[in-house]
């Protein structure tokens, strides 16, 4: 059977789109759900989707083996562009710049799925000015053993301050285990503005609530639910509405109303459930554009913070160093610098590093069954499952935190199993190309 034979040929809005190997599985485990369900899926419930995705770049993020092979980011837009989908040029903290596409239609839609696009992920800006973020991203990361009751709190703690400060929150589910709520702004503020108000919303809630909330960056220090404010920094993406994710279930990242948050279940919504639920209800973030907000009173919240002694918190690791933030160094490797005398640590061994998170779930297991007394010892938050992002992809790193071991049980740091750390490579590349101190 030729290419041509294999492709299944939709017209969407006047146009043709080829879906190339239609029958090929992209969900096998829990549901059987082939690379043309997702698209006829996406097709179902376009006009939401295409809310949250029109006129903004997308970084493409390709499961071009289903949800259940490795995913990659392609940043650029391919070769082989249909004429009729356009393009941006975008330019990243690193320098670089890239021409990345723009979806304004079902059919473009139905063409970046056909590449194995099962997540959308857009920049927060509009083609039009690519330099003032629309839309301030709310992240609600929940950490190990953290339930589902504790984000649905926070969640409508931070709808809440976002009332009292002018501002609406659109809420949805992440697909995965915590939720996300957006919000529309006026495009006045820049990339790191728009951060420092989405650092002193974070701060704030976890003020309000601190035993559930934490605005902590580093995973040794967090606690129940994380903020994540540096989504906000210029080139993060998240997925956006009726994003699929890669899970068993087909999970989607469903719009809600605010009433349906304190008793929503994130597996409620799947890809066989969400496009009868988008048939009757329409979808709840349909009014998203219609009323921006201000980040003036958030931005003097900040300012206030700063005032009295919060300076700016880390950023993430490819950035370059910002002059207001503090040492970019982990709790347990930073070291006083008042006295020269290391600074308490937190006690962290490395367990596991793979490009599979099964893999490296598995390393953990053999792991603990090889310490089983101080695996008896661990809370549940004492495991740091960390989704490291490569040149191109993510991987997982397992870390264990020995804090509530005996310092005579503590075993010492081993060879983490599996040890697949695909960016070592490229580290050691990069820092023996740099300049030694003797050279210098």
């Amino acid at each position: 059977m030729s290419k041509e034979e294999a492709a299944e040929v939709l017209s969407i809005e006047g146009r043709e789109v080829r879906v190339t190997h239609p029958d090929k599985l992209y969900f096998s485990k829990q549901t059987q759900l082939s690379k043309l369900d997702i698209v006829r899926y996406y097709m179902s419930v376009a006009p939401g989707a295409l809310t949250g995705i029109r006129d903004r770049p997308i970084v493409l993020k390709r499961f071009v083996n289903g949800a259940e092979g490795e995913a990659f980011y392609q940043k650029r837009a391919p070769s082989d562009l249909p004429s009729w989908l356009r393009t941006v040029t975008l330019s990243f903290p690193s320098g670089r710049t890239a021409e990345e596409v723009v979806v304004d239609q079902a059919a473009g839609l139905a063409w970046i799925v056909n590449l194995g696009c099962l997540e959308l992920h857009p920049h927060p800006v509009r083609s039009a000015d690519l330099d003032h973020p629309d839309e301030l991203r709310v992240d609600l990361d929940p950490g190990p053993g953290v339930s589902w009751m504790d984000v649905r709190q926070v969640a409508l703690e931070v709808k809440s301050l976002l009332e009292e400060l002018g501002l609406r929150g659109w809420p949805k589910t992440s697909g995965s285990r915590g939720m996300h709520v957006n919000v529309r702004i006026h495009p006045r503020w820049s990339f790191s503005e728009v951060r420092r108000a989405a650092l002193a919303l974070s701060r704030a809630v976890e003020r309000r609530v601190p035993e559930l909330a934490s605005s902590k960056w580093w995973k040794e220090e967090r606690h129940g639910v994380f903020l994540d404010y540096n989504q906000n920094a210029k080139d993060r993406t998240t997925c956006s509405a009726y994003s699929v994710r890669p899970l068993p279930d087909a999970r989607v990242s469903t719009p809600l109303h605010w009433p349906e948050v304190p008793d929503c279940e994130p597996a409620d919504f799947t890809v066989l459930t969400v496009p009868k639920r988008f048939a009757e209800i329409g979808d709840p973030h349909a009014d998203i554009n219609n009323a921006p907000g201000s980040l003036e009173q958030l931005l003097e919240l900040a300012a206030k913070d700063e005032a009295a002694g919060l300076g700016d918190a880390p950023w993430p690791p490819h950035f370059r160093k910002m002059e207001s933030e503090a040492p970019r160094v982990a709790p347990s490797r930073a070291k006083s610098t008042a006295k020269k005398t290391p600074r308490t640590k937190m006690p962290l061994v490395v367990v596991a590093n793979s490009p599979n998170k099964d893999a490296a779930l598995a390393g953990l297991e053999r792991w603990k069954s090889k310490h089983a007394e101080v695996a008896g010892l661990l809370a549940v938050d004492d495991v740091l499952v960390d989704s490291m992002r490569g040149t191109s992809s993510t991987w997982t790193r397992i870390r264990v935190n020995l804090r509530h071991v005996p310092e005579e049980l503590r075993p010492a740091q081993e060879t983490p199993d599996p040890d697949d750390d695909p960016t070592r490579a490229w580290r050691s590349t990069r820092a023996a190309k740099r300049p030694s101190k003797k050279d210098a």
